[in-house]
């Protein structure tokens, strides 16, 4: 068969792009090695653990909040089972929904394994051991990314797990030990500590999601730690860890040197993910991958060394994102075509879906410091809020960071209720390169989260909150 384009890989990265290719008017394919579209995201990543998110939300609120509001309850229970049986439906429908898009478009699907044979010719795998070419004049790797495997810590997918694994967990956990202080790490691991798991997590860095703000990891760690009892074993180094019958023992180094031993009964190994690029046949297209993560290199425009080849998402530099995959799918699809796409990566928000949310865009305050630039910071805290406080979400604060001279956003970063929502507002207002101030005249509706934001931007305009 002969297309305009081939895209290996279905997660977000891969289905946006081929969706896109298809609505420009290119004859469009996508090899998908599993049985289901939407690669890691949706069957064993974000979808999946919003779900569980969702769901432990719901019955730690009941457990821990709902008194407070007049409503009792008796009899609470968990029914895991059934828990992750509505998890799996809500897989299903996004799936199915990828289904329908790729007939809607009018886009070819193979299933199996896609490998080069030369730069325009891909071969397919199947499952059944048969054998497909495929011919087009553009290719896009979307392969995404695995767990990172650490050589000195055999994973056996039972006691010692990935996220994958985490994600169908027949019970709760008594005490869940997560190696890893990211997003990953704390999402899974604030899901079994809201079902009453005891969770400890051991990071090497000194502080949690230290990519962020050094702010909301400080924050973030005392409300884990206030709210659902999670305790964090930071600037440690784990050394091994082993798994008999149903005890799992963690060793690590703590930041003295001394060996520390924690015990428990499940441990989710959570320090981040690799790029995907095996049994693809680069080799055979001349196209290597860096010694670190897998990646693989792409010029501005996502193309690689290979005229016509392009990678996007996962497999290539820069946050391990399912949006930033998206755009970069579009961005491709588009520059195909000759027109003139553009992608501000210094805009692509990041979020962690705990509770409270963290969210985050542009510059931290610890990168601003390091590039010697001068700024104004104001922050304002969701217990001043009167939407924060009739929903008794009041942890947390939004800080926005402005140019010293022009007041122009820099950066913008929050933790509090519904963060992964209100993140959008600070990237369009950074967008069309907004001031503190023009935020800060913006009406906001009242209550509202989002007039913390109006706030915090007050306060970085000569200091000016109203309710600070």
């Amino acid at each position: 068969m002969q297309y305009d384009v081939i895209v290996i890989g279905s997660g977000p990265g891969g289905y946006v792009s081929a969706i896109r290719c298809a609505q420009l008017g290119l004859k469009t394919a996508v090899i998908e090695k599993y049985s289901t579209f939407g690669g890691t995201c949706l069957n064993v990543g974000c979808i999946p653990s919003k779900a569980l998110l969702d769901s432990s939300e719901h019955y730690h609120n009941a457990a821990h909040n709902f008194e407070s509001h007049g409503i009792g309850l008796s009899n609470l229970k968990i029914d895991v089972k059934k828990m992750m049986e509505r998890k799996n439906e809500v897989i299903s429908q996004n799936t199915a929904g990828i289904t329908f898009l790729f007939k809607k478009n009018k886009i070819d699907t193979y299933e199996g394994v896609g490998s080069f044979i030369d730069k325009n010719t891909v071969k397919v795998t199947k499952n059944d051991g048969s054998l497909e070419e495929l011919k087009a004049k553009n290719i896009i790797i979307a392969t995404g990314s695995k767990p990172t495997a650490l050589p000195f810590l055999p994973v056996d997918k039972k006691r010692i797990i990935t996220s994958t694994e985490a994600l169908n967990l027949p019970e709760v956990p008594k005490h869940l030990i997560v190696i890893g202080g990211g997003v990953i790490g704390l999402e899974l691991g604030s899901v079994y500590a809201r079902l009453g798991a005891k969770v400890s997590v051991v990071e090497f860095a000194k502080s949690i999601i230290g990519t962020m703000d050094g702010g909301l990891g400080k924050e973030l760690q005392r409300v884990l730690k206030k709210n659902l009892g999670m305790e964090f074993f930071l600037g440690h180094k784990v050394t091994g860890a082993t798994a008999k019958g149903k005890k799992v023992t963690v060793t690590a180094e703590n930041p003295k040197g001394e060996t520390v031993s924690i015990e428990g009964d499940y441990c989710i190994v959570a320090v981040g993910r690799t790029a995907y690029t095996e049994g693809l046949g680069l080799e055979n297209i001349g196209i290597q991958t860096e010694e670190r993560g897998n990646k693989i290199s792409v010029n501005e425009h996502l193309e690689t060394s290979v005229k016509g080849v392009y990678a996007i998402g996962d497999v290539v530099k820069g946050a391990m994102l399912a949006h930033k995959a998206e755009d970069e799918g579009v961005y491709v699809a588009e520059h195909i075509v000759g027109q003139k796409p553009h992608i501000d990566y210094n805009l692509i928000p990041g979020v962690v879906y705990t509770w409270p949310e963290v969210a985050s865009v542009g510059k931290t305050e610890e990168q601003l410091k390091e590039a010697g630039l001068k700024y104004k910071s104001g922050s304002f805290s969701f217990k001043a809020s009167g939407r924060a406080k009739a929903s008794g979400d009041t942890d947390g604060f939004i800080k926005v960071l402005a140019d010293a001279e022009t007041d122009e956003v820099l950066g913008v970063h929050m933790i509090g209720p519904r963060a992964a929502d209100m993140i959008a507002e600070a990237v369009v207002a950074m967008e069309y390169r907004a001031s503190a101030e023009d935020i800060g005249r913006i009406c906001h509706a009242h209550p509202t989260f989002t007039e913390a934001i109006k706030e915090a931007a007050l306060a970085a305009t000569a200091n000016r909150a109203i309710h600070a």
